[in-house]
């Protein structure tokens, strides 16, 4: 169901809702910029095929590995502080550490992919606060008719950072000015979220002393809410399958079919994130319309397994088509932010953002072992069937999430966890 009275679309095109869009925007961009710079930058800094392989791999683990730090400790203190607070102070840490990027051909003073895994990793903390804590502002400050649009407005128009970041690098002919850029971008946005308010939510459970707010172990002391939270991660696992390995890899794959001419993975990285913005937009209307968030992502996560599977075994013969298959591939994860939404809906107040923050996080970071089984699988059985056999683990444990966790369209979230 769309939004039809004029009140609707004024809350839809809130302050809340355009500023946590544009912050995933920059996130989006600075986080998928190693991803099409990846080969590139290896290259101009001296390795050779098979060094930028292993280090490109290696570094991107370092990224994944601050993703995963960093959404415990932004999760933790958006509970505890606001979630204002989480959507300053991750911006400043990536935007600083993406500057730091664009300086790397300059460094002397240590090895220089070191220096490099280094500074993702710090990025890496950085860009793992925003889209939780922008999903959990914008989940609390609409109504619940409203929440799956708004939240998939915030990551349809986010996603689209991949597509800038690909055309800056083809723009400017140079992978260190596109960090200078979002670097850039990030200080640009800090202005615009000075006029942006706290959650009223989380203002009315700030002023109650006796709640626990953040504690990130509770998910793990309490049966029902350990299943809750591994769900929601479950949920995630075949989105990151899609942009981890086919669009990451996609060079491999596209050697592995005997694609002539090769695959850019900077390129199928940003026609799967056209696909993957497209679908995030749709999913929040079809959420609506099924008057589900388990049937949506289900819908989804189908479309996604059957275009997986014609990318690795559909005997793909030029680039053109493996491009749209990842534009179609994308569009099959576009259940991203119904996702994220799903995981800031579980959750009472009191630990809704370290919910929302953590679990993205937490997919994002399984992408390391992702990477390690696929790395240690294809002497054996090859790129494509490695892939396949990651990418079956991935969506078997992201149906068996979907089918068994508990519906939330609709739900009250002005609730507290115990």
């Amino acid at each position: 169901m769309a939004p039809s009275r004029k009140s609707d679309v004024s809350l839809l095109f809130s302050l809340p809702v355009i500023v946590a869009a544009l912050g995933y925007f920059v996130d989006i961009y600075d986080l998928l910029l190693f991803g099409i710079v990846r080969v590139p930058s290896l290259k101009s800094l001296g390795l050779t095929d098979a060094e930028v392989s292993n280090v490109g791999v290696m570094i991107f683990n370092w990224q994944m590995a601050g993703l995963l730090l960093g959404g415990i400790l932004w999760g933790v203190l958006g509970d505890k502080k606001g979630r204002l607070s989480v959507l300053f102070g991750s911006i400043i840490t990536y935007s600083l550490a993406n500057v730091a990027c664009g300086f790397i051909p300059q460094v002397t003073f240590m090895s220089q992919t070191d220096y490099y895994a280094l500074m993702r990793f710090i990025a890496g903390v950085g860009l793992a606060g925003e889209l939780g804590a922008g999903i959990t502002l914008v989940s609390e400050v609409l109504p619940k008719e409203l929440r799956a649009i708004g939240t998939s407005l915030v990551a349809g128009v986010g996603l689209f950072g991949a597509v800038v970041a690909y055309f800056t690098v083809e723009i400017f002919n140079d992978w260190s000015i596109a960090y200078f850029v979002g670097g850039g971008l990030g200080f640009g946005l800090l202005l615009l979220r000075v006029g942006v308010s706290e959650s009223g939510m989380f203002k009315e459970v700030a002023g109650q002393q006796q709640v626990i707010k953040g504690d990130f172990l509770s998910f793990f002391t309490n049966r029902d809410r350990f299943l809750r939270y591994m769900k929601c991660i479950g949920i995630g696992l075949p989105t990151w399958f899609v942009i981890g390995i086919l669009a990451t890899f996609s060079n491999e794959i596209g050697q592995a079919l005997g694609i002539v001419g090769g695959i850019k993975p900077g390129l199928s990285i940003m026609w799967c994130y056209v696909g993957l913005a497209s679908g995030d937009l749709a999913s929040g209307f079809v959420s609506q319309w099924m008057a589900s968030r388990r049937k949506a992502v289900a819908f989804f996560m189908v479309f996604s397994l059957l275009v997986s599977t014609v990318c690795l075994f559909g005997q793909i013969q030029n680039a053109a088509t493996f491009y749209a298959l990842a534009v179609a591939s994308g569009f099959g994860i576009g259940y991203w932010a119904m996702f994220v939404t799903i995981g800031a809906e579980q959750f009472g107040t009191n630990l809704r953002a370290t919910a929302a923050t953590t679990v993205p996080n937490m997919v994002r970071g399984t992408v390391i072992l992702m990477t390690m089984l696929f790395k240690d699988l294809k002497p054996s059985l090859g790129v494509l069937v490695s892939a396949a056999a990651v990418g079956f683990i991935c969506y078997a444990i992201g149906f068996y999430s979907t089918y068994t966790i508990s519906e939330t369209h609709g739900k009250d979230l002005d609730f507290l966890e115990k």
